[in-house]
């Protein structure tokens, strides 16, 4: 909009306060795993409307407008995907039903949020098999990006690397449909990984290092992944990635990976912040919160919310009013093209 007043876009949004309903009728899928006679029908489960409603303008749609953020990239909740739970029909039927309430949270606040999509993903299942939901999750939901979990089994990594050609399919829809996946994983179910504590961090950092170490992006120079939660240990160990890349001949990372690799601002404390913006480019930052999500409380240190992001992008004593912008809209507009034509349609 202007380096004044930028659109404050918030790039990593979970539908974290979905009716109890959904979590019930799930409860009922994973029971039916084992016994068919209690799985559910997608028809059992009903939500109006008006509850949608009520969850997202009590929760995320309150808070955006007290922390000062205009529009959030939402998605089901990351937690819930859950791919290591039953088969590909079980991660299938659940994806569509989480997708579609994310959509229809779109429509009912269509100034506010834009959906993206989780695939429906299972252990030992050819990425192939995601492809329907994506297309009509682009095509019929106008959804601008996917979710894509590069451990499906849950903490114990069986899937080959991100730069493995195992995962080519999903990457030739992404390029042909120009959409950007957030790299994030789900609930752990292997006890040495806390899911957000470690899990997360853990797979940021891994899915970094899957790309420097190939030439994935040689093989698709438009692909672009988000890489969220800032990076997980990627900026505070800048320096060993680009000796690593260095020793493996690689070229500069500025180069090798940074025209195709994006970071997010879900850092909960100023000097994280400070560290991600002095050693990350920042047109590789993109303005996030994950709110409502992993860390809900009140930081004693400052009374403020640990979520509450953007205070820590207008602290910041490094950042210009134009890299304020970048972080804010500019840079979120270029990785989500799809996005950024719908806010031109719409004069924005």
């Amino acid at each position: 909009m202007s380096l004044q007043k930028p659109l404050i876009i918030d790039c990593h949004g979970h539908y974290t306060t979905a009716p109890k309903s959904l979590e019930t009728w799930r409860n009922q899928q994973i029971a039916g795993i084992k016994d068919p006679a209690v799985m559910p029908k997608v028809s059992d489960l009903k939500i109006s409307d008006d509850e949608l409603r009520e969850t997202i303008e009590l929760n995320q749609l309150r808070l955006m407008k007290e922390r000062g953020s205009d529009l959030t990239i939402f998605s089901p909740r990351a937690s819930f995907m859950a791919h290591h739970i039953g088969d590909f029909h079980v991660s299938s039927t659940w994806a569509a039903i989480c997708n579609e309430l994310c959509y229809r949270v779109s429509q009912l606040f269509p100034d506010h949020f834009v959906p993206v999509a989780m695939l429906p993903q299972s252990p030992g299942v050819d990425p192939k098999t995601c492809i329907p939901e994506l297309v009509k999750c682009v095509e019929q939901y106008g959804n601008v990006g996917i979710n894509l979990n590069p451990d499906p089994s849950g903490g114990h990594w069986t899937s080959p690397p991100l730069s493995d050609k195992h995962w080519y399919p999903i990457y030739e829809k992404m390029v042909e449909y120009d959409i950007p996946a957030m790299i994030h994983v789900s609930t752990s179910c292997n006890a040495c990984f806390h899911t957000t504590g470690a899990h997360y961090l853990n797979a940021d950092t891994t899915a970094f290092m899957q790309c420097l170490t190939s030439d994935l992006f040689k093989d698709f120079p438009t692909l672009k992944f988000l890489i969220p939660h800032g990076g997980g240990a990627v900026p505070y160990h800048w320096g060993r990635f680009r000796g690593l890349a260095q020793e493996l001949k690689k070229p500069l990372l500025q180069d090798h990976l940074l025209n195709n690799i994006f970071f997010d601002t879900c850092v909960y404390h100023q000097p994280g912040i400070d560290l991600l913006t002095k050693v990350i480019p920042v047109k590789n930052i993109l303005f996030a919160s994950e709110m409502i999500g992993a860390v809900r409380g009140i930081d004693p240190e400052t009374g403020n919310y640990y979520d509450d992001t953007k205070r820590y992008i207008e602290s910041s004593t490094q950042l210009s009013a134009e890299q304020r912008y970048q972080i804010y809209e500019g840079n979120t507009r270029r990785v989500f093209p799809r996005l950024d034509a719908q806010l031109t349609q719409k004069g924005l």
